[in-house]
């Protein structure tokens, strides 16, 4: 693979790098297989905020971005300076022999098309299912900017040399809706690198003078589930009259401030904490004291078929999840998790409530999660996956 490896370009939007922890691992794994690395990505609000830097041999190149605010067009708009200053900044970056496209949005293949000439392959990552993420956000149905979604995404399709997909279903996808052959289409899960999780001592100061604490990490968005949680938190409490626990909201989006204000409309003000996007020694404080985690994405068409970070991140501390019935959920957690009906905020909450009389099936849990993330979901077999893709990328047709 080294002897083949040349220039890589890689594009993501919607997160900044190396924040985006799916694209820092790819990039510093093509880097270590001997890749010459840039990504081009926005800045991030409190942390990599620098222009340009050079981290661990990956070139990043950062430009400002304002995230959307309202309904679609405010992502038209964002969408439309993202793709311009990507172009402003890959022009100036000269010849790369592969553009590695992170979507959304499904665009980044104009980028790769103006290089084409000079012999340039695209790799497509498809991080989400545009046309799913829309119906689910947006709720306007298979209106005229569902199709045009569709469109691009087939556009991307067909630029692709190479589709990376995150999980079969997305593959199943790729195959089908996108017409990709077999042979074209990798599956590289997102999978933490489980020496990055580590456990540390419980610091019992953060469960607030309660007993136990429950967590939830992650992005805060229409999709998200945030207010499912909230409402079953609620409901724990008033149902099951169980008061004897705090617990912590991590992570920062587009609901987030929503989201405080709907923890206050129920009452939930003085047991619910929000710390938006913390550092990572804050972070495994707060996992490594956590009792249950929540994963509390409700049913809809892009969530049954995603992959999410936080069940793996879960999985690798150790803690048991709380989730509803999805069907990649159950696929990436398999034992570690407990199932609700989809969007049963009632059995949701009658969960927290088993697990949190049962230290045992916590801990078995546990176990379960971890030995997943360290063994058959670890990222040594993403990483083989992604390094495959590219060198298929990288054959002559």
């Amino acid at each position: 693979m080294a002897g083949r490896a040349g220039r890589a370009l890689i594009l993501v939007e919607n997160l900044s790098v190396p924040l985006d922890r799916r694209v820092w691992q790819e990039s510093t794994a093509l880097r270590q297989a001997g890749w010459e690395v840039h990504v081009i990505c926005p800045k991030g609000a409190r942390q990599d905020t620098e222009a340009e830097v050079v981290i661990d041999g990956v070139h990043i190149h950062r430009y400002p971005l304002r995230a959307a605010t309202g309904g679609p067009i405010g992502f038209v708009q964002e969408y439309g300076s993202a793709l311009w200053h990507t172009f402003r900044i890959a022009r100036r970056l000269g010849r790369f022999d592969v553009v590695h496209g992170c979507n959304p949005p499904d665009l980044f293949f104009l980028v790769a098309l103006a290089m084409r000439r000079r012999g340039t392959r695209y790799v497509f990552d498809q991080h989400d299912l545009v046309p799913e993420l829309y119906l689910s956000r947006f709720g306007r149905g298979r209106d005229l900017l569902y199709r045009g979604v569709l469109m691009a995404e087939r556009l991307t399709y067909r630029a692709a040399r190479v589709v990376i997909a995150t999980n079969e279903s997305y593959r199943q996808i790729a195959l089908t809706r996108g017409g990709k052959r077999p042979q074209d289409v990798f599956v590289v899960r997102s999978a933490p690198v489980v020496e990055r999780f580590h456990q540390v001592p419980p610091d019992a100061s953060v469960r607030r003078g309660k007993p136990y604490l429950l967590c939830y990490l992650g992005v805060m968005g229409p999709q998200d589930g945030v207010d499912y949680a909230l409402r079953s938190l609620a409901k724990l409490r008033d149902e099951h009259g169980r008061t004897d626990w705090h617990a912590v909201f991590v992570g920062g989006g587009d609901t987030f401030d929503a989201m405080v204000a709907l923890s206050r409309e129920l009452g939930l003000g003085d047991c619910v904490e929000f710390t938006g996007r913390i550092p990572d020694e804050d972070l495994m404080r707060y996992l490594s004291t956590a009792d249950v985690c929540l994963s509390p994405d409700p049913l809809n068409p892009l969530n049954d078929v995603s992959t999410m970070n936080k069940v793996m991140e879960y999985m690798a501390m150790s803690r048991p999840i709380v989730s509803f019935e999805l069907r990649e959920a159950r696929v990436s957690a398999g034992e570690a998790a407990l199932y609700a009906p989809a969007n049963d905020e009632s059995e949701f909450a009658k969960l927290i409530a088993r697990l949190l009389d049962d230290p045992d099936e916590r801990r078995r849990m546990g176990e379960i999660g971890r030995e997943r993330v360290a063994g058959p979901l670890s990222w040594e077999h993403s990483r083989t996956a992604l390094l495959a893709a590219y060198e298929a990328a990288m054959r002559p047709r």
